[in-house]
C-alpha cells in the first residue's frame, strides 16, 4: 500500500527528472517499472503484451513528463498512460484477442507450493486470478496499491462510478469464491 511518503518521493523525483536530473529519472523508472508491469499484466493477462505496453508507456511518460501539472499526481498519471497503452496494444492485436480470451478462460496453473498450501493467501490469489481483468485491475490498484477511487478512475481511464461498480462486483465474486472454497 502506498504511503504519503511514496507520493512525496514520486513528486520530488518527477520534478527533478523534468528539470533534467538523469539520476532522478532512473530512480523513478526503477520504482515504477515493476508496478506498471504488474498493472499491465492485470489488464492484458499476457506478460509479453504487458512488457511491451509498459515500454511504450515509458516512452510516453518521458515525452509527457514536462507537461505533468501536478507532480503528486504522477502515480495516477503513469497508471493511466499504461492503461491506455494496454488498450491500444489489445486493439492492434484483434486477431490475437480471441486467443487471449481463450487462454484467459483456461484455469491458471498454480505453482508447486500453491498445490500443497491451501492457506488463505493461496485461495485469495486464485480468486483474484479468476476475476475479469477490469475488476482485477481495480481491486489491485485500490486495495493493494492504496490508490483512492478517484486515482484508480484516472489510472484506468474510467469514471469513479465505474470503479466503484467494479470493486463492488469484484468483492462479491471474491466473497462467493472464498466462501465456496471453505465449504468444499
Amino acid at each position: 500500500m502506498r504511503k504519503p511518503a511514496d507520493y512525496a518521493l514520486d513528486a520530488f523525483l518527477a520534478a527533478a527528472a523534468r528539470a533534467g536530473d538523469r539520476d532522478a529519472l532512473r530512480q523513478l523508472a526503477t520504482r515504477w517499472y515493476p508496478l506498471l508491469t504488474a498493472h499491465a499484466w492485470r489488464l492484458t493477462g499476457d506478460r509479453d503484451v504487458a512488457e511491451e505496453a509498459v515500454q511504450e508507456a515509458w516512452l510516453e511518460i518521458l515525452r509527457g513528463l514536462g507537461s505533468l501539472r501536478d507532480d503528486h499526481a504522477f502515480a495516477a498519471w503513469a497508471y493511466r498512460i499504461t492503461t491506455r497503452r494496454c488498450a491500444r496494444l489489445i486493439a492492434r492485436r484483434q486477431s490475437d484477442r480471441r486467443l487471449a480470451r481463450a487462454v484467459e478462460a483456461e484455469p491458471r496453473e498454480t505453482g508447486a507450493e500453491d498445490t500443497h498450501d491451501e492457506g488463505d493467501g493461496a485461495r485469495v490469489k486464485r480468486a483474484m486470478a479468476d476475476l475479469p481483468p477490469d475488476q482485477r485491475a481495480a481491486v489491485a490498484l485500490f486495495h493493494l496499491q492504496g490508490l483512492s477511487v478517484a486515482e484508480t478512475a484516472i489510472a484506468l481511464d474510467v469514471p469513479a462510478g465505474t470503479v466503484k461498480t467494479r470493486l463492488m462486483h469484484a468483492r462479491r465474486k471474491l466473497r462467493d469464491s472464498l466462501e465456496g472454497g471453505r465449504n468444499e
